[in-house]
């Protein structure tokens, strides 16, 4: 199977690669191919990237090209990974929002209102291509931000795609860990809307260690929700850490107030790593790129595309459509959660019934990402004003005309309607 990657300048590339070549065991990947519209980028991940490969021995034949048509070609399985205007965009969407009492976060609130706007239509541009040029039947794996936003509009136009995170892989992994058995065993109550979830169990051989887990290392693992263990206690689950900029939203915003910013800490990183990877004796990843995000990102997709690729109907976290799985949520929308992989798809496992607490949120949050799509892949003020008054950080109509003015001002150069 030809697997292309879009997005192959990305210095999370490395990762994916070794998952690749240390994980692919029961998919017969013949030929990856690196695609990026930046060359320089290119020049420096390809080179490494097949260093990588040579170093496990893969087989596989490797390349890298800025040309999508020629990635895509025969493809039977694409991953995105796109940022549409790069670390650039994301520093302003984790700014202004600010100015207005607003949190400023790439994939949460205003700021990752605009993101979705830029990036919807270069996805489904895209996709369209794929969809023309690989093989019948190719999967389209979703790794690009909003995730859940990018996957609705995926299967919205037709497409076969299945959305993927690593917040879930990152809980089971370490509950495996404190827990002492293996990652495999550890299967999680993972609920709500990517980076909207909850972990209201981890069922190993029948039993849910969730609350041994709690009692013995609550602190640590409230480490990873970015609030006290006393929320997760109350709550009776552990939350996403992106929770947080909803349960304590005022005081995330007055926190990053001058601070330096996630966008220009990953873009120091990043020139970091690009300097390690043009190093020509440099064969593995470097110890800096675990602090550049997405752990276990390259164990989620390869495990993702080999049971779509074998039929192994195991279970997966990922994103697909609700199909009846929460009750409030029209069956249209999409979810994040545990469903059984196989060489159809997704679907989705069914849940227990989900708390007033949670449901309300999930609700509010999900009403916004139908209007974001919509407002992504129609244009229009209106569009985009009524996505943000509709959403739960905004809600209030001043507020929301203000925002609209500014996230149109702060990105007209890459929405076509403003200028049409």
């Amino acid at each position: 199977m030809k697997l292309a990657v879009v997005g192959g300048g990305s210095t999370y590339t490395p990762e994916l690669v070794d998952g690749i070549a240390r994980l692919t065991g029961d998919i017969k990947i013949t030929e990856l191919v690196l695609v990026d519209p930046d060359p320089s980028r290119l020049s420096v991940v390809g080179p490494f990237a097949a260093r990588i490969m040579a170093r496990y021995g893969h087989p596989a034949a490797f390349r890298w090209t800025d040309d999508l048509d020629e990635a895509a070609d025969g493809a039977g399985a694409v991953l995105l990974q796109l940022r549409v205007g790069g670390q650039a965009t994301r520093q302003r969407d984790e700014t202004w929002p600010l100015d207005y009492g607003c949190i400023g976060q790439e994939t949460t609130g205003p700021g990752g209102f605009a993101k979705a706007l830029r990036t919807v239509p270069v996805v489904l541009d895209v996709a369209a291509r794929v969809r023309e040029r690989a093989e019948p039947g190719a999967w389209i794996i979703d790794f690009t931000n909003p995730v859940g936003i990018v996957t609705r509009a995926l299967l919205d136009a037709g497409h076969r795609a299945i959305g993927l995170c690593n917040v879930a892989i990152g809980f089971q992994r370490q509950f495996a860990a404190l827990l002492g058995v293996s990652p495999e065993r550890v299967a999680l109550d993972h609920v709500g809307l990517n980076h909207l979830t909850w972990e209201r169990a981890a069922v190993v051989d029948g039993t849910d260690r969730l609350p041994e887990l709690l009692a013995a290392h609550g602190e640590e693992i409230a480490l990873h929700t970015a609030m006290p263990l006393a929320v997760t206690e109350a709550v009776g689950a552990v939350p996403s850490s992106y929770l947080h900029y909803y349960w304590a939203h005022d005081a995330v915003v007055e926190d990053r107030r001058g601070k330096q910013t996630r966008a220009e800490a990953v873009a120091e990183i990043e020139r970091q790593l690009l300097e390690m990877y043009a190093d020509p004796a440099l064969d593995t990843k470097p110890d800096l790129l675990g602090h550049r995000g997405g752990a276990f990102y390259s164990e989620a997709a390869v495990a993702l595309l080999a049971s779509l690729v074998t039929d192994a109907r195991d279970r997966q976290v990922v994103n697909l459509r609700n199909n009846g799985t929460l009750p409030f949520l029209a069956d249209e929308a999409v979810i994040e959660g545990s469903a059984t992989i196989g060489g159809a798809g997704a679907t989705p496992v069914g849940v227990a019934p989900v708390s007033p607490l949670m449901s309300g949120l999930i609700a509010h949050v999900s009403g916004y990402e139908e209007l974001a799509v919509d407002a992504a892949l129609r244009g229009g003020r209106d569009r985009v004003a009524k996505a943000l008054l509709a959403h739960p950080l905004v809600g209030q109509y001043d507020l929301a005309e203000k925002l609209t003015d500014r996230l149109i001002a702060e990105n007209a150069r890459f929405l076509p309607w403003v200028s049409s």
